[in-house]
């Protein structure tokens, strides 16, 4: 199959729009071309396009900030002699200066298939800045490694945020170009965009349901996205970072692990399934202990269990439901010891006078719902159907695939 960055470098007259005039590249470290070239250096050797400035998102062009609310400079590259704005430090929202440095904006960002991944946002606010400076931005498309389904509660009005960029569900199935399609389209943006899409990309094929597994390599698109598990999982477990229990940052699977010092493991499972065992289908979890080398409970042992998602053996794409089963675990610690202190209290993503868990799912609801000792999984499944089946309709006319 072919990325969109392979079509583009492949195809001078797909190229030809571009000629004589400025083109700028949104990009980060897993921007790559089949090659393992960086998109910013294998543009840099076409002859027929002149780059004249790049950007980097959330951790940097080329990668270099590890955590999350570290932010990154401008600068200018030292090899092809084009400034590099940062799009997360001093500005979020590309600026006027910035945006004179180019004519046509190509957005080359490999996405996890998820909301709260912060490359969406840029995104958007890519797209809205296009808009009022009549730029033109062009979307090399690449896989949502996790594929088409679906699924958890959408964003309410009200609770954006830079990882919360509209009314989507936690997983919600598009490519960042039918994302780019739907924000121009639901924010009714006047701008000129296209999307360069890909070849032979299959969302529902075995093994790797969103990501070609054998065809393409892997490449770390922020620093704790190691593999495609991770991807897999991240839709739940990403709200692990909304709560004092660790994510397994710190190690070398971080976002396929949950654990904390006093966390009593055989019970906690033993919970999860007596309530939703349904919940539970289409992954493995595995009882296990931990020590983060950074980050939430550093230098102590964490008992806890990992979710695995790699062996076609017991992988189950379709049931595979991550947000439902990090919300059962949250239940269930919540059920067992009603007292503990679960939800993390500091400031995230420079939200202030919110809840990080609240933050990072777009409202009150999934927190009140853990926290509510009278609601059952039935409640907050019949609330995430909904917003569900509702996201399916309103997806439809952005697919490209």
């Amino acid at each position: 199959m072919k990325f969109g960055i392979d079509r583009l470098l492949e195809d001078p007259q797909l190229r030809r729009p571009l000629a004589g005039r400025r083109v700028a590249l949104l990009a980060h470290p897993a921007s790559v071309t089949r090659d393992l070239a960086h998109s910013l250096d294998a543009l840099s050797a076409l002859s027929d396009l002149r780059l004249s400035a790049a950007f980097g998102p959330q951790h940097g062009l080329r990668g270099d900030k590890q955590d999350n609310m570290i932010e990154s400079p401008d600068y200018a590259d030292p090899v092809h002699h084009i400034p590099v704005f940062s799009l997360y430090g001093a500005v979020r929202r590309p600026t006027a200066a910035m945006m004179d440095t180019f004519d046509v904006l190509l957005v080359d960002l490999q996405d996890l298939g998820c909301r709260i991944y912060t490359f969406i946002t840029t995104l958007r606010y890519v797209l809205e800045a296009a808009a009022k400076h009549h730029k033109e931005v062009w979307v090399l498309d690449r896989p949502n490694p996790v594929g088409r389904p679906t699924e958890g509660l959408s964003l309410r009005p009200g609770w954006e945020s830079f990882v919360g960029a509209g009314a989507l569900p936690m997983r919600h199935g598009l490519t960042m170009g039918e994302l780019a399609r739907w924000f121009v389209a639901s924010l009714r943006l006047d701008v000129k965009c296209q999307v360069v899409p890909m070849q032979g990309w299959q969302p529902e094929g075995a093994p790797g349901f969103g990501w070609p597994l054998g065809e393409r390599t892997w490449v770390n698109p922020s620093p704790n996205a190691p593999n495609p598990w991770m991807a897999r999982c991240y839709a739940g477990s990403v709200m692990l970072e909304g709560t004092t229990l660790s994510e397994g940052r710190g190690t070398t699977r971080p976002l396929e692990l949950v654990g904390a010092p006093d966390l009593e493991v055989p019970a906690l499972l033993g919970e999860m399934h007596a309530l939703a065992p349904a919940w539970l289908r289409g992954c493995r979890l595995r009882p296990c202990w931990f020590e983060p080398t950074f980050h939430k409970h550093a230098g102590k042992l964490c008992a806890g269990f990992q979710v695995h998602v790699e062996d076609a053996a017991y992988y189950d794409h379709a049931a595979f439901r991550p947000w439902r089963l990090f919300a059962l675990a949250f239940k269930a610690l919540r059920r067992l010891r009603p007292d503990y202190p679960l939800w993390h209290d500091l400031p995230y993503e420079y939200e202030q006078g919110k809840l990080a868990i609240d933050v990072i799912n777009g409202s009150e609801l999934l927190r009140r719902w853990v926290d509510d000792p009278a609601a059952t999984p039935a409640d907050l499944d019949k609330l995430a159907a909904a917003d569900e089946a509702d996201w399916l309709i309103r997806r439809q006319p952005a697919l490209l695939y």
